[in-house]
């Protein structure tokens, strides 16, 4: 499973050198081989189809890594997680020094650094100023507009381009940023799975090593993963920290890509008492923002960017992409309106459907923060899956790599049966089709074979009926929420001190038996443990009679149950007959029991 995945990473290095976008000066370019590959149609659709099976290998893997963790039992359970965490180290090693795949941002990355570090504000100026091989590889639909990203990429670009002037050692050093966001995800995810009481080891897996997160996430090298890291961590830092270092974490975030600071929402949520008050909410919220939004900007301030971002956050939105739902429907009204001929201006719906959608987004934002549940850490998390999901849905501009912004977060939560279908199913198709985004932009053949590749691999690995069993065992124990002990006991372990032995302990049948508290609706029979020598029949009591001055739903117990409590003390009663039990739940005494005297009836 491992080695498989490990080869699918090869086959998507490989295939990736020949279907990237490489500087031309790169060392690498002046390779017979490659270039003959790269020059042809046939050998771009070689590489092409060497990338997609690749990825369905890495697919495959991962489904099947689901599958164990999902299962595992005993010590397996408890090495589950650690077994994640080595696929994915082993996954994403080969694409370390790989060139960006599926999309050009990495080359822009690198030559944004360039320009803070030779004294060029990325925020006033593109990379197009810059001239050599540093700009090779940007996209040219980029080489004139702002960076819209946060300083802290910035002035990460800034410090390695003092130390080297290398694109491709400047792309692998932002991508090591990237995989900081992994580790911190890699910390993060079990805690939040705990909250809600999610399977730790298998929600790690999913944001982990999904094909999502090694295609986009380490191959892609977005500033996304380092965001959605530092959103993860800054929950847990509140609950174990405080709210303080939690909104610190939460405005770093937002100092990498503005959406992270979303997450100072689910910070003020679980930062509140439980049932808090408007006023409290609205109080908690503005210092989470206020911390939020000073190390926000503090970071540029002090070294001379400013928030130059603010007047760049329009420019993704610049390019129409046919994952934004509000971009589809406004496009589709505009066209609509001039087969009607209504003589509008260009793009008018399309702006229009585009502002409404932010509106709606914003205002589900502040609906969340003012009316969820506080003081719950499920409810908190669920804000921030709710709040990210919506802004993706209702975003101008989508790429496959903002999947990622929800990804930890709803991997975490209680999902019903369909719900976890969908999110695997989304990973899966994600991380296939990624080959088909941005890089392969304007090559049309390209597109249509990759689609028709992509196409059959993602019916292999969901459709096929080995794969919907597989699924099924998945989903139907995510479902369960296995974070309690499996029915089977764990494996016994050796003692861990130095002469120290076994030693058997026997206790009684009965002893065994859980002791259910009654019901507390009025006329239901109470919970009752059953097992193969005491079954539970239709019908059946409690083995023992509440006693209604002691119960803790005393005052819904019914009528019948308090004049049984009251009875139940007769037959202790000598003159009842009444015997008193000397040897617990062994032997019993013939010799009569007598009351324990007046003070206990009173």
């Amino acid at each position: 499973m491992v080695t498989r995945g490990f080869a699918g990473s090869l086959l998507v290095l490989l295939g990736g050198i020949v279907i990237s976008t490489l500087p031309a000066s790169t060392a690498l370019m002046q390779v017979t081989v490659l270039q003959a590959l790269r020059g042809s149609e046939a050998g771009r659709m070689a590489g092409l189809s060497v990338v997609l099976l690749g990825l369905g290998l890495h697919a495959a893997a991962w489904l099947r890594l689901c599958r164990d963790v999902a299962r595992a039992e005993g010590r397996e359970r408890d090495d589950a997680i650690a077994l994640v965490r080595h696929a994915t180290v082993v996954w994403s090693a080969p694409l370390v020094l790989a060139p960006p795949l599926f999309s050009r941002d990495g080359w822009s990355y690198a030559a944004q650094g360039v320009l803070a570090h030779v004294g060029i504000s990325p925020y006033e100026f593109g990379p197009g100023v810059l001239v050599g091989p540093i700009v090779q590889g940007v996209d040219p639909r980029w080489m004139e507009t702002a960076a819209p990203y946060g300083p802290v990429p910035l002035l990460f670009g800034d410090a390695v381009a003092g130390v080297t002037g290398n694109p491709w050692l400047l792309v692998v050093a932002h991508r090591l940023v990237a995989l900081l966001g992994l580790a911190l995800l890699a910390w993060a995810v079990p805690r939040l799975a705990a909250w809600a009481g999610v399977d730790p080891a298998l929600a790690s897996s999913v944001v982990l090593c999904s094909p999502l997160m090694l295609a986009h996430g380490v191959g892609g090298l977005h500033n996304d993963l380092l965001m959605v890291g530092l959103m993860a961590a800054a929950l847990v830092v509140t609950v174990e920290r405080g709210w303080v270092w939690g909104a610190a974490l939460g405005g770093l975030a937002a100092a990498v890509k503005l959406p992270g600071g979303l997450v100072c929402i689910g910070i003020a949520l679980v930062a509140l008492p439980a049932a808090a008050s408007l006023g409290h909410r609205v109080r908690r919220l503005v210092q989470v923002g206020a911390v939020s939004c000073a190390v926000l900007v503090g970071p540029g301030l002090l070294a001379g960017l400013g928030v130059g971002w603010v007047h760049a956050l329009g420019v993704p939105g610049s390019v129409n992409v046919p994952l934004s739902m509000p971009t589809v429907l406004g496009g589709f009204l505009d066209l609509v309106a001039g087969w009607l001929g209504a003589g509008l201006a260009p793009d008018t719906f399309l702006d229009l459907v585009r502002a409404l959608a932010q509106v709606v987004a914003l205002g589900f934002a502040v609906r969340v923060a003012l009316t969820w549940t506080t003081g719950d850490r499920a409810q908190a998390v669920r804000a921030v899956a709710a709040v990210t999901g919506a802004l993706i849905v209702l975003s101008p501009v989508v790429h496959l790599w903002y999947f990622l912004w929800a990804l930890p977060f709803l991997a975490v939560t209680r999902l019903p049966r369909l719900g976890s279908f969908g999110l695997l199913a989304a990973a899966v198709v994600s991380g296939v089709v990624a080959p088909l985004d941005s890089s392969l932009h304007g090559a049309y053949v390209a597109i249509v074979v990759g689609s028709l590749l992509a196409t059959a691999v993602v019916l292999v690995l969901l459709a096929t009926r080995s794969a919907r069993e597989r699924l099924e065992k998945i989903v139907g124990t995510q479902v369960a929420g296995r974070i309690l002990p499996v029915t089977s006991p764990s494996e016994m372990r050796p003692p861990e001190v130095p002469g120290a032995v076994y030693r058997s302990v026997t206790s009684s049948p009965s002893s065994r038996k859980l002791r259910s508290s009654p019901s507390t609706r009025n006329g239901s029979l109470p919970p009752h443990d059953s097992s193969r020598n005491e079954p539970r029949w239709s019908g059946s009591g409690p083995e023992i009679v509440p006693d209604a001055h002691r119960s803790p739903v005393r005052t819904l117990a019914p009528l019948t149950v308090v004049w049984a409590s009251i009875w139940a003390g007769d037959q202790y009663i000598e003159e009842y007959g009444g015997r008193d039990t000397t040897v617990p739940l062994s032997t019993t005494s013939t010799e009569m029991s007598r009351p324990a005297g007046p003070s206990t009836w009173r």
